[in-house]
């Protein structure tokens, strides 16, 4: 618990923890002062003084700024005295007679009963949006995003704010912070090249969005900091993270690759990182000088952009906990153009059946797979890249794989399916999806499969538990599909959206929703087109293009019940080994949910009764979502509801007709 300190203001008794800045205390008294430089997003700076105080300590009084003077002792403060009334008054004249017309200073002035300014500048400025030098842009840039862009130049009454050598700097990404923080409106944004239909709106909710992701992110999920390096921190908190084919969810040696290890050893830019000019999230992060060790490119120095959680997680499903394998296996998937979830999650189910006996080194070239396999994995990489060896079977991908070992090896099917993580063709993001039905459907019953984009609902089911019934799980399987489809349609990252939330948001009737950037997103549109859209219009939009994306899949042969299934591992304990490392947690399901009393039974017999509840209940949300979707029980859009959406063409009509009920 913080120390708490006694201290007077203004002859009120105020306790404070040891350390808070002064401002803060008196604020906290019910007392006002009046400041320029100060912002409540930024490191106190101290630099316009208008917010000094006097104070007291064992009988010695001294003149202090607030806003950046920490308390560490019993003090008398006197916001109001005649010294501090005097020091004030001088200070705002000679603020008024350089800046006459800039409104938050004529209003500290009125309040301070000054009318006029004794002091007549030289290089008096009369635009109402002046620079007054206060600073806040200068350390906004900094402390926002990383970098040191802005400055002061020339002393004096010449001093004034620039970039370097006057010129435009590139590494200005346009983020708006500075707008944000000044305030007397000095910053002028320019318009968008695009010619946006209304670019103040677009302007005012970015700005908006931009202060949100520089100020709550620190707070919040570090992304500006590590990337998305830090979910690999929360997921294996939270018994989520990959680990040997999505046998586990957590691992004692995560600390390898986790955010604190990759902050330390290896991202060196040290700045805010973006994707794409503008963004102010910048998780994008770097590793430079590093020297390779295997592969074509072995013993030169390279710079590897990332890794990112997925390779990281995808790194813990192979077991493979080692910081220099994870960036040097990003780097070769980068250059080889090879999706590292793919190759991550593939070959984590590789290496299970290595494991398990189902293929041997005769089958895999010499290579010994077993997890934690560092130098053959990086081999196996190569291998597919070069289409050499073992590596092309590995390259087809994990159906592929197991068809050919239960037509060729005569291995178990059964254990095969329940173990292949995969769905409609493609390999299961990382996630460990074990305990979240709502993230099993949301995989499973994404038209594009169980891919990276439909991860969020991990987050909302198992972390911040905003999904706690069965109905509230159907509804955002039907509801937040439609969402990221809009994301997709508008090419709009959704990062601002979900990543970093207002402080606020937990008071939301549907928190899930963060309705409000969802509302910022459909003031984009707007801002951009002219048309106004809502929550209604988005629904509409969305499910027109998701339910012709399901129609494409049945052309295709894969738009029915049957292809939106999951493996088992991905919704329970496949193995003995999985079930007793959380049996704990296992037979308390069966009490408590299943009424089944764990004593006595083997581990066999609770397998299968808890098997058979999962997959009961996956049946269930299918079941739940497909009416939601307005789709038949076998997962096919209905006429009536190609009627609804207005897309009841007769080329759609014509391939969906012998599919109804």
């Amino acid at each position: 618990m913080a120390e708490k300190i006694q201290i007077s203001i203004n002859d009120k008794i105020v306790k404070v923890n040891k350390d808070t800045y002064l401002l803060d205390a008196v604020k906290k008294a019910g007392f006002g002062i009046p400041t320029l430089c100060y912002h409540k997003d930024l490191t106190p700076d101290g630099n316009c003084r208008l917010c000094t105080c006097e104070i007291e300590i064992k009988g010695r009084r001294k003149f202090v700024t607030a806003c950046n003077y920490p308390i560490r002792d019993e003090i008398r403060v006197f916001t109001d005295s005649k010294r501090v009334k005097e020091h004030r008054k001088l200070l705002i004249e000679m603020y008024l007679g350089r800046w006459p017309e800039v409104p938050i200073i004529q209003k500290i002035a009125k309040r301070l009963g000054v009318t006029e300014s004794r002091f007549k500048s030289s290089v008096t400025d009369d635009n109402p949006a002046a620079c007054i030098l206060c600073g806040r842009c200068v350390r906004a840039c900094k402390e926002f995003m990383l970098e040191e862009i802005l400055g002061f130049a020339g002393r004096g009454i010449k001093r004034h704010m620039t970039m370097p050598f006057y010129e435009v700097d590139p590494h200005c990404i346009g983020c708006t912070s500075c707008a944000y923080v000044c305030p007397t409106g000095a910053i002028k944004i320019v318009d968008d090249l695009n010619n946006p239909f209304d670019p103040v709106m677009i302007r005012n909710h970015g700005m908006k969005i931009n202060a949100e992701m520089a100020t709550l992110d620190k707070i919040q999920n570090r992304m500006r900091e590590v990337g998305t390096a830090n979910i690999v921190d929360v997921m294996n908190a939270y018994d989520l993270l990959p680990v040997h084919n999505y046998k586990f969810g957590s691992h004692p040696e995560t600390y390898k690759i986790d955010s604190k290890m990759l902050k330390a050893k290896y991202f060196t830019q040290g700045m805010a990182d973006g994707c794409w000019k503008g963004c102010s999230m910048a998780c994008a992060k770097t590793v430079d000088g590093f020297r390779l060790k295997t592969g074509p490119y072995r013993g030169q120095l390279v710079s590897v952009d990332g890794p990112e959680y997925e390779t990281a997680a995808g790194a813990a499903n192979m077991g493979c906990f080692d910081g220099d394998f994870l960036v040097e296996f990003n780097f070769y998937c980068d250059t080889y153009g090879i999706d590292t979830i793919s190759a991550a999650t593939t070959i984590a189910f590789v290496m299970e059946a290595f494991e398990a006996g189902i293929i041997t080194e005769k089958h895999t070239g010499g290579l010994k797979l077993n997890f934690g396999a560092l130098r053959e994995v990086l081999e196996l990489l190569h291998q597919m890249a070069e289409g050499k060896g073992f590596g092309v079977d590995v390259g087809q991908g994990i159906r592929w794989l197991r068809k050919k070992w239960v037509k060729e090896y005569g291995a178990d099917e059964k254990f095969l399916c329940d173990i292949s993580t995969e769905s409609k063709g493609l390999e299961i993001s990382e996630y460990m999806t074990k305990e979240s039905l709502a993230q099993q459907a949301g995989y499973g019953l994404a038209n594009k499969g169980p891919q990276h984009d439909e991860a969020w609902l991990i987050f909302m089911d198992m972390v911040n538990n905003q999904l706690p019934t069965f109905e509230d799980k159907a509804e955002a399987l039907y509801y937040f599909p439609l969402w990221r489809t809009l994301f997709g349609l508008m090419g709009l990252c959704k990062i601002i959206w979900n990543d970093i939330v207002p402080a606020n948001n937990k008071f939301e009737k549907e928190a899930a929703k963060i309705p409000e950037h969802v509302n910022n997103y459909f003031k984009f549109f707007e801002g951009m087109t002219g048309k106004e859209l809502n929550e209604q219009k988005m629904l509409l939009q969305s499910a027109r293009v998701y339910n012709l994306q399901r129609i494409m899949n049945l052309m295709l042969g894969f738009g029915t019940r049957e292809h939106d299934t999951m493996p088992y591992r991905a919704k329970g304990p496949v193995t003995k080994e999985e079930y007793v490392s959380r049996a704990e947690r296992y037979d308390k399901q069966l009490k408590e949910i299943l009424g089944v009393d764990p004593e006595g039974k083997s581990t066999e017999e609770k397998m299968a009764i808890l098997r058979k509840y999962r997959e009961e209940q996956y049946e269930k949300v299918t079941d739940a979502v497909f009416k939601r979707r307005g789709w038949t029980k076998n997962g096919v859009p209905t006429i009536e509801r190609l009627k609804e959406l207005g897309i009841d063409l007769p080329e759609l009509i014509e391939i969906i007709k012998n599919h109804q009920e």
